[in-house]
This record gives structure tokens, sequence and C-alpha cells, in this order.
């Protein structure tokens, strides 16, 4: 995975956001294998989906989760199922090697 340092993406208070398999870091941020892993589960979704439904998948469902939570952003965030899976499987470095296809919406794997 290319990665990207600069100041301007990601905005918010996130420090590292993968867009189309490059991931745009903060200078300042700390890339640990568990960010990296984390990053990579994405990537792998990606892979599973094409980029143009990851990302159509990913709005449509943030979208629905902010209504759904009364727009709190980050509880919407968190909600995800994409999110959900890479957090779930973030600390398991060898996840990757074992992980199921669309195993973001195979809820009871995460």
């Amino acid at each position: 995975m290319r990665v990207v340092r600069q100041r301007f993406i990601p905005f918010g208070g996130f420090g590292a956001i993968n867009l189309f398999g490059v991931l745009f870091v903060r200078r300042e941020m700390r890339l640990t294998p568990v960010v990296m892993n984390h990053e990579e589960i994405h990537t792998a979704q990606m892979g599973e989906l094409g980029y143009l439904f990851f990302y159509l998948a990913y709005v449509a469902e943030w979208l629905f989760r902010l209504v759904t939570y009364r727009f709190d952003t980050m509880r919407a965030y968190r909600a995800i199922s994409f999110e959900r899976e890479a957090y779930a499987r973030q600390e398991d470095l060898q996840y990757l090697e074992r992980r199921r296809r669309f195993a973001m919406w195979r809820f009871h794997n995460i």
C-alpha cells in the first residue's frame, strides 16, 4: 500500500484515510502495524466490491447510520459495517490471511 504523508488529507480528527488503496496520513501520525492492518482490511474490502461500489455502499450506510443515531457522526461512522470489521480485527495481524470474502457483511464474524 502506498503511503502519502501530508497535512491536508485526512480532514477532521482522523489521522489516516485510505482512498483507492493509497493511504493518506497526517505528517505527525505514527503508523503502527495495527493502523496499517486496519487500512489493509479496507483495501481488501475495496478489492472485493470494486472502488465505486465500495464508496457508494460506504456513504449510503453512513447516511443511514447518521439518521439512525440522530446525527451523532462518530457513532454513525463506527457503526458502518466496513469500519466494524476493520476495528474488530485491526489488532489481529494475521487476519487478512484467513479473512473470508465479504466478511464486513457477515455480522456473526465481527
